[in-house]
């Protein structure tokens, strides 16, 4: 279900008949990332693949017709609440090309269960990248619906 989305913010929600704890090691491993994305694009965790916390930075392996690399930086951290972390290109010069998206978790415990919300905000992503990024709000919404679907068949299987 997407909620309210602005020109820089679309959210989704679900609820998933487990509590949050079980939702948040799934969120906080990035190596089990690849594995509840929604939308294809996420292959493989590098280097800083540990479980994640304020101020972890992960490499993460990714493709969308081409192969591309991504680094991301956890910029909210609550345990078993919120997760969030912002992506850049690998190397400084290249953020100005691209980047600065964050994709947060929140995750609300409720009776029988937690709805989850997931966000993306593109508010700061680079000037030159964010005409194109805007673009893709409709299908990333798609997409997020998706991710928390494979969440929820996940932590319930």
């Amino acid at each position: 279900m997407a909620v309210a989305p602005s020109d820089d913010v679309v959210s989704v929600e679900r609820f998933i008949p487990v509590p949050p704890e079980k939702i948040f090691d799934l969120l906080a491993d990035p190596a089990r990332h690849r594995d509840i994305d929604g939308s294809g694009t996420v292959r493989d965790a590098k280097s800083g693949s540990e479980r994640l916390a304020l101020g972890s930075t992960f490499g993460m392996s990714m493709k969308m017709g081409l192969p591309y690399s991504m680094v991301n930086e956890v910029i909210d951290f609550e345990e078993n609440r919120r997760i969030a972390w912002q992506t850049k290109p690998p190397v400084s010069w290249g953020a100005k090309l691209g980047g600065g998206r964050i994709w947060r978790y929140e995750l609300e415990p409720v009776d029988g269960g937690t709805l989850v919300r997931e966000t993306w905000d593109i508010s700061q992503e680079a000037s030159l990248s964010k005409p194109l990024v805007v673009r893709g709000a409709k299908k990333t919404a798609e997409n997020m619906d998706k991710t928390l679907a494979r969440i929820e068949q996940i932590v319930t299987a």
